[in-house]
């Protein structure tokens, strides 16, 4: 749990504590604790929460005329000063009881399922895939959203529907197949193949779909190197993929039922720099520099001078200078 002076602590998850901002608004702190198998280790891995906090205020600018989010500062006078640089001050929403998950790539998981029916959440794909193939399109497997301690749960797009009903559950897999193409090709432009990530959704104050939670974060999405990719056998990733490895390694002394054992230093240096590797590839930015001048941030050419670009003089970590843009028209509500 992340202490603070001030604020009602309303829930602490495996890696973010979350508290009460007053009105309709949280504070959501990303911690440097790390997880594997739902089970949070005992040893931290110093500058994690920076990493998920910056990547995704990168992202939530990035991707903003796809979908409006839940962002209301990063910096300023909102944020308390023991956790700026990773906390985010966001916009209470109506949280979806589902997860929204895109593939590009057969991997974890769904190259376990497509191995086992030839299907990944219902949906068949061509035979003779290997690990880590590129699919045909990106799709959209949707899973559960699980309590702490229980496993998320792969569905079809039939119990998608049921749970959220048809024109939402359309809208939110529409939403998700655009923010990853936009994410993939970004990524690509930086030498990176992302190969499959998981979005959260909210309702907001004015019944519109809002993204949320963190996008595109290592701890969310995986990313490959796109030099050296070779379908057939699993790839080197950016995320914690390498703590995991660790622990089911026999050496690890861990059985699988004890609480998780400390991480070598090597452990934590190797993942520490995997994560800080994935941050400044996405972003061109050294993780030194954050929290920094949103002006610096990289932004689409259309909304510069309109959140903190190149001549904008206002104060881009106000709230009423965060730009909230129009869903395309694509994404209104039915």
């Amino acid at each position: 749990m992340t202490p603070l002076p001030t604020g009602r602590r309303l829930a602490s998850g495996k890696v973010r504590d979350l508290y009460a901002a007053g009105g309709d608004r949280l504070l959501v702190v990303a911690s440097d604790r790390i997880s594997a198998f739902e089970r949070v280790f005992p040893t931290h891995v110093p500058d994690k929460g920076r990493v998920l906090t910056a990547m995704s205020v990168f992202w939530f600018r990035e991707l903003a005329d796809v979908l409006p989010n839940h962002l209301v500062a990063w910096d300023g006078p909102l944020v308390p000063a023991p956790v700026r640089g990773r906390a985010l001050v966001v916009e209470r929403l109506d949280m979806l009881p589902v997860e929204a998950v895109v593939r590009g790539y057969l991997t974890g998981r769904g190259y376990s399922d497509y191995r086992r029916s030839g299907e990944v959440c219902g949906l068949a794909l061509p035979p003779g895939l290997t690990e880590s193939a590129r699919l045909p399109e990106p799709i959209f497997t949707p899973s559960t959203k699980a309590k702490p301690g229980d496993k998320d749960e792969n569905i079809d797009f039939d119990t998608f529907v049921s749970v959220l009903g048809r024109a939402l559950a359309e809208e939110v897999r529409e939403a998700s197949l655009e923010l990853y193409r936009r994410g993939a090709a970004h990524a690509a432009e930086q030498g990176l193949l992302l190969a499959d990530t998981k979005f959260e959704f909210g309702i907001g104050a004015t019944g519109g779909l809002v993204l949320a939670d963190e996008v595109l974060t290592p701890d969310s999405a995986r990313y490959w190197l796109a030099d050296g990719h070779q379908p057939g056998v699993p790839q080197a990733s950016f995320d914690k993929q390498h703590v995991r490895d660790w622990l089911v390694d026999p050496a690890s002394g861990w059985d699988c039922v004890s609480p998780l054992p400390p991480l070598p230093p090597e452990v934590v240096t190797a993942t520490r720099d995997r994560y800080l590797e994935a941050y400044h590839r996405i972003t061109g930015l050294s993780l030194a520099d954050w929290p920094r001048d949103p002006a610096d941030l990289r932004q689409p050419a259309s909304r510069l001078g309109q959140c903190g670009g190149a001549g904008d003089r206002r104060d881009p970590h106000r709230e009423q200078d965060v730009h909230r843009p129009r869903r395309p028209a694509a994404l209104q509500p039915r």
